[in-house]
């Protein structure tokens, strides 16, 4: 069963890596997420612009369970369950795609 849900996380971020929308070009520049893993139930993102970020959360399975949007550094992730998910950020037409876990 594990095996499976490797699978289907690998094929997950494969994709999101390659079907980036046409408006998206490049990953954010100066990009930082710290800590990863979560522990504490917040996480900080950083990027070189530190400009409004939209934010989406996929589960392992592909399904988006939070898509919000973002002024400052700090996202609140107390409500989530443990476990890997994908964190994508867009951030003036300029994408990142990271693996994040929670503790």
């Amino acid at each position: 069963m594990k095996h499976i849900y490797l699978v289907v996380l690998f094929f997950f971020v494969s994709t999101l890596g390659f079907s980036q929308n046409a408006q998206a070009s490049a990953d954010i520049q100066g990009f930082k997420l710290f800590p990863n893993p979560v522990t504490q139930g917040k996480v900080f993102i950083e990027t070189a612009e530190n400009s409004p970020k939209q934010i989406f959360i996929f589960d392992v399975l592909g399904t988006k369970v939070l898509q919000t949007t973002i002024l400052g550094k700090e996202l609140n992730l107390s409500g989530f369950d443990k476990g890997v998910y994908i964190l994508r950020v867009i951030e003036n037409n300029n994408v990142a795609t990271r693996k994040l876990i929670i503790k």
